[in-house]
């Protein structure tokens, strides 16, 4: 996709290094002091559940600004199946063009690619404030139900778009998030070696972090 010097294509090799720096950069303080979504990346590529054909980069004026990564995972349902979709992310975009409209652009691109793939529905944690200007809705308007948290809890957060109608009928069910997503806290010491060979940033402690 090309349009005003802007170009959304596949990741390629030689990008690998400034995607996660441009990760590093658009995470770094927002949900924690530092980050690890840049790590969670780099991690993924060689992970089964990643998926190259749905690895997007976002560009303009050549300059790398945006990204996105779709990764394998299934619904565990109620009567025992697995039922295929997608979980999504890391997804940003540059810190000083945030607010732009590019997100959105990168989003509704790679969910547009997702669907020519046959991915059949997308689920993953995001603010639904944003994300529902993309078709996305609380999961559980699908009875579909986050791991570990009880039905009676906010769950807000899981979000989940069907990308082939129906796909989710009669589907319901519990979403796990795939394990890669957690591999920085499981290799904390390879994650400083990795993180020490960026440059050095200051790590706060802010309002509205998470963690």
């Amino acid at each position: 996709m090309a349009s005003d010097n802007i170009i959304i294509r596949r990741e390629t090799e030689s990008d690998f290094r400034a995607t996660e720096e441009l990760v590093r950069e658009a995470f770094w303080n927002v949900y924690r002091p530092g980050c690890l979504e840049h790590y969670v990346l780099h991690r993924f590529r060689c992970d089964p559940a990643f998926v190259p054909e749905l690895d997007f980069v976002m560009e303009k004026d050549g300059k790398l600004i945006g990204q996105n990564i779709f990764v394998r995972a299934a619904i565990r349902t109620d009567d025992g199946r697995d039922v295929p979709v997608m979980a999504m992310g890391p997804i940003c975009i540059t810190p000083e063009l945030k607010r732009r409209g590019y997100g959105k652009r990168i989003l509704d691109y790679s969910l547009e690619r997702a669907a020519a793939h046959g991915v059949g529905a997308v689920c993953f944690e995001g603010n639904i404030g944003f994300y529902g200007k993309s078709g996305f809705t609380v999961a559980s308007s699908f009875g579909i139900r986050y791991h570990g948290v009880p039905e009676d809890e906010d769950a807000s957060f899981f979000l989940c778009r069907e990308l082939l109608p129906g796909y989710l009928d009669s589907v319901k069910g519990v979403y796990a998030p795939p394990e890669g997503y957690f591999t920085a806290e499981r290799e904390a010491a390879a994650f400083e070696r990795y993180d020490a060979t960026f440059p050095p940033k200051e790590k706060l402690r802010l309002p509205g972090q998470l963690f």
